[in-house]
């Protein structure tokens, strides 16, 4: 391992980090690329066609669809902002990255993580006008509403992550610039400083809960509400019918919350957990979800579908 010289003086910062890539697991880092690049090339490929199937049909241009558009957008943004990066450590193209650059990551990976939460939640209270108040639906979700709730995700985003950057610009570095990693993370860089990092520790959990946790409570509120509007449906033919339009929602809900869940766990119980087996995750976390989103509401949604086939 190389290690920063002069300049990574004590209080000041480094020049660069370099990523190791998966540790333990250098000798398959080839073919580890192999499946990430597969699944990366399908997230692209299904949610830019998802991307132009919706903006192209005019009937698709409705609430639900918009929310399923700014998905899409994230997840592009999501993956797009680790995988290249990912690629070149693995293929030992280049394992450096500017401090500069790496704050940047950071904080690209985690703005988008954010605002994806509040996407999905934006999403649930979708399902819930559409289901138990239908008639005043297109009345309350109008485009205008519609577009300051995205722009209401940004701030919010922004608000959460861009302390982070800061706490981690305060922090002195002392020559440490080894990161075992194939991309930036808020702990891994605070790892690598030589002061106490409780403050960057208290920070993640804060912003967790700020986030993931009181986005997750919401979302479970609103199935709440809609599972009781269903009980109360006087056609039987009604609730099935009206489920299935959550159906797809509840998907991607799973697989976001499911490995993010198990993720936070993981690093949480770190010392029971291989090193390599967390950042096998970690990678696959920014390539998974985006993958499978466009194909779950593909297969899962009549409208999408045919407009697809027709496009193709």
């Amino acid at each position: 391992h190389q290690v920063m010289a002069a300049p990574n003086l004590l209080g000041s910062h480094p020049t660069f980090f370099i990523l190791v890539g998966i540790p333990g697991m250098e000798k398959s880092h080839t073919w580890i690329s192999v499946p990430v690049c597969m699944m990366y090339s399908a997230a692209l490929l299904g949610n830019l066609v998802l991307l132009v199937t919706i903006a192209k049909e005019r009937s698709l241009h409705e609430p639900v669809y918009i929310f399923l558009c700014m998905l899409a957008v994230c997840d592009l943004l999501l993956s797009t902002a680790t995988v290249p990066k990912t690629f070149s450590v693995l293929w030992s193209l280049s394992t450096q990255i500017s401090f500069s650059g790496c704050l940047a990551q950071m904080f690209s990976i985690y703005f988008v993580f954010v605002a994806e939460l509040a996407i999905l939640l934006a999403m649930a209270f979708d399902r819930y006008i559409a289901i138990c108040d239908p008639l005043r639906y297109m009345a309350i979700l109008t485009h205008s509403v519609v577009g300051k709730v995205g722009v209401a995700a940004l701030i919010r985003s922004f608000c959460i992550m861009f302390p982070a950057i800061f706490f981690l610009k305060q922090l002195p570095y002392c020559g440490h610039n080894i990161m075992p990693h194939t991309y930036c993370k808020h702990i891994g860089v605070a790892c690598l400083a030589c002061s106490d990092i409780s403050i960057n520790i208290w920070y993640r959990v804060a912003a967790g809960f700020l986030s993931a946790g009181l986005d997750a409570t919401s979302i479970t509120v609103s199935y709440a509400l809609i599972f009781r509007c269903l009980w109360g449906l006087p056609s039987p033919r009604a609730s099935p019918k009206a489920l299935h339009t959550c159906g797809s929602h509840l998907c991607v809900i799973t697989m976001f919350y499911t490995p993010a869940a198990f993720s936070f766990l993981a690093q949480r119980f770190s010392q029971h957990v291989p090193r390599h087996v967390l950042i096998s995750l970690a990678n696959l976390y920014v390539v998974v979800p985006p993958m499978l989103n466009p194909i779950v509401y593909g297969v899962r949604t009549r409208q999408i579908q045919e407009h697809v086939v027709h496009l193709l």
